[in-house]
């Protein structure tokens, strides 16, 4: 109800909504935009980038549309052209590795619990970090969003198809990147990498701290 009321705020031409939403959905979209670009200052510029455009352009947004996912899907455009343009090699996590591990882990378990998912995150987020930025960005969505394949397809150019063979690749170059460091030798290669939530936890790096 909070995001309907700053919609409608911000059609009314009051500024006020958009910094309403701005509450809501900036810390997540960072996160998100970081997890493809790799640059957490690039990331913030972006999703600052997005919301003024949103500003600009409200009068065209159907009211009763759900704001999360169609912004998620602007930042997460203007990410993956970001990082094609890039192009460049550095480290997954550009801030303190272990104060993010912390913040991701989840608080109910046990210091040994939470060392092995910190291990199956950097695991993960290395083996991401290899993608091409369009699948890196489904995996995104899908993973850590949370959003459907419908949902990232979204009212955009991009056919449910594509989204669907994109995440199919990523899941694939995922699971032959991290198979030989989770699976031991003559086990089963149709088990699944552990791509979840557990490894790129929304609820846990976002929805704790009150965002969508």
């Amino acid at each position: 109800m909070e995001e309907r009321r700053a919609i409608g705020r911000l059609k009314e031409g009051d500024i006020g909504g958009l910094e309403a939403l701005v509450r809501l959905h900036h810390t997540r979209a960072v996160r998100a935009v970081d997890m493809i670009v790799h640059d957490t200052g690039l990331a913030q510029e972006i999703v600052q980038a997005a919301f003024v455009r949103v500003y600009e352009r409200i009068g065209r947004f159907d009211a009763e549309r759900s704001f999360g996912p169609y912004f998620m899907k602007i930042v997460v455009n203007d990410a993956i052209k970001a990082a094609s343009r890039c192009e460049r090699t550095f480290s997954f996590y550009q801030g303190d590795t272990e104060d993010l591990m912390v913040r991701l882990a989840d608080p109910g378990t046990g210091p040994h619990e939470q060392a092995e998912e910190a291990e199956t995150q950097r695991r993960v987020w290395g083996a991401l970090e290899q993608l091409p930025p369009a699948q890196r960005a489904v995996v995104v969505q899908r993973y850590y969003l949370g959003m459907s394949e419908a949902e990232m397809a979204g009212r955009t150019a991009t056919p449910p198809g594509t989204i669907k063979s994109r995440l199919n690749a990523a899941r694939k170059s995922l699971k032959n990147l991290l198979s030989p460091q989770f699976y031991a030798a003559g086990s089963s290669t149709s088990q699944e990498p552990p791509v979840t939530v557990g490894a790129l936890s929304a609820d846990s790096a976002g929805r704790r701290n009150g965002h969508e």
